[in-house]
């Protein structure tokens, strides 16, 4: 009896540990967002429930791009603070701040690979925009494009194998893949006009991305080899900024087709469109919570840019930030 009371108790204190660990991850979800709250462009920090607002960067120098590791423990982003954009590293608590590239060019576009061993990123430490790779502390730096043309945009793919990007090698913006350390390049869109901004599904078979091969921006779809392209958006005004569900069964984007910035959703097959924000404000930049029950988004219905909540479904908007400044950009902790 005695020893059961006690597997008991020691099954309910893990449960207790693993509600202050693992399930702790769900019941404190954070993002990240600019603010200039405090005179210049900082990188800040909040829980989803508004509380724990901190100023993570606090650098009269312009603080710009955080995007989260991994595993949720750092934040790469981007400064000025020694007089040009250079890419740095900081623990999730702003704290351990370190330059990650070092070099008086300009070091932009940060973002971790899956497994949180590697940062690519563009540069110009060549005179021309490249996408370069290098380990998470800052060493074995490597130029993955290393042509005279602007190569820009790195994206990751799933499984760390392969980075997509933009080039602008045969005179206008396509869309490229190559394999992580840089060989195996591939043209995946082939058109006159704009192709850009390219983000895999979840699992790596597609990739959406925005082009104006119609005469506007619109929201395209294509297989991972660049097979198959299809106008998911399909109307005559803006549609941009796509963003992944996490299960890869819709997508989110900003549209101006009723007049403002809204944030819309579509199913990965073109069915389902559907209007979320459906304000008269501006409404741009979806972001997915890591759950896909939620997303982030901006919002100027307060007559400032604001970041809002709302489920995946459009309902329970909710401001999470109030100030007068301008707060933009959100990104949620893995």
């Amino acid at each position: 009896m005695k020893t059961a009371l006690m597997m008991l108790v020691v099954a309910l204190a893990l449960s207790a540990c693993a509600c202050r660990s693992g399930g702790h991850e769900a019941a404190i979800r954070r993002i990240t967002f600019l603010s200039d709250r405090d005179g210049n462009r900082e990188i800040y920090l909040v829980s989803v429930d508004g509380t724990g607002l901190t100023n993570l960067t606090s650098n009269p120098a312009l603080d710009t791009d955080p995007v989260w590791s991994p595993d949720g423990s750092k934040i790469a982003f981007v400064s000025k603070r020694d007089g040009n954009e250079e890419i740095y590293v900081m623990k999730d608590d702003g704290t351990k701040v370190t330059n990650l590239t070092g070099n008086p060019t300009s070091d932009t576009e940060p973002i971790w690979s899956p497994d949180g061993s590697k940062i690519a990123f563009t540069s110009t430490q060549e005179g021309n925009q490249d996408v370069y790779v290098m380990r998470a502390d800052g060493e074995n730096l490597r130029n993955l494009t290393n042509t005279p043309n602007r190569d820009y945009f790195p994206a990751w793919s799933p499984d760390g194998s392969r980075i997509a990007f933009v080039s602008i090698r045969e005179g206008n913006r396509d869309v490229y893949v190559m394999n992580a350390d840089g060989t195996a390049e591939a043209r995946l869109t082939s058109h006159l006009a704009f192709d850009a901004d390219p983000v895999w599904s979840p699992d790596g078979s597609r990739i959406v991305f925005v082009s104006d091969r119609e005469g506007n921006r619109d929201v395209y779809l294509m297989d991972a080899d660049g097979s198959s392209q299809i106008n998911l958006s399909k109307h005559p005004n803006h549609d941009y900024l796509p963003a992944w569900a996490p299960d890869g069964s819709r997508i989110a984007f900003t549209s101006t087709r009723d007049g403002d910035e809204e944030v819309y959703v579509v199913n990965a097959d073109g069915s389902g469109l559907t209007n979320l924000t459906n304000n008269p404000a501006e409404d741009p930049l979806p972001v997915w919570s890591p759950d896909g029950s939620q997303i982030a988004f901006v919002s100027h219905r307060d007559g400032n840019a604001e970041i809002y909540l709302m489920k995946a479904d459009g309902t329970a908007q909710a401001k999470l930030t109030n100030s007068p400044a301008f707060e933009a950009w959100p990104a949620w902790s893995p």
